[in-house]
């Protein structure tokens, strides 16, 4: 999973991430710590996999996040407090494909170009 796309999932799922994060370990498996909420998250890399888990000090809520990439479609599927969502992204030149269902069961897409979103 590209780099980029990790971070814009984990600030989405975690919260804005903070100069006083606090992570160690190596460049495939490390944990953050956010020193000024508490939040916590462990990150695990293996082939085009990616395994975040992660803890919401101020709810006591905890999610997960699976991603795995193959040609130019990354699939995620994650949780929070036992609720399961799933995304699917498609990229192809000049557009990108978002599709999937919520932990309330919405299935939801958007597809984006260099003109917007729709």
């Amino acid at each position: 999973m590209p780099r980029h796309l990790l971070c814009l999932l984990l600030s989405l799922a975690a919260g804005t991430a903070t100069a006083q994060s606090n992570c160690y370990g190596s460049a495939t498996s490390y944990t953050c710590n956010d020193l000024r909420s508490g939040n916590s998250y462990n990150v695990n890399k293996f082939g085009g996999h990616t395994q975040v888990n992660g803890y919401n000090a101020s709810t006591g809520s905890t999610w997960s996040q699976n991603s795995s990439q193959l040609g130019n479609t990354t699939f995620v599927n994650g949780s929070t407090n036992g609720k399961a969502w799933s995304q699917t992204i498609q990229t192809s030149p000049g557009m990108t494909t978002y599709s999937g269902t919520d932990s309330k069961g919405v299935y939801r897409t958007k597809t984006c170009t260099a003109y917007g979103c729709n």
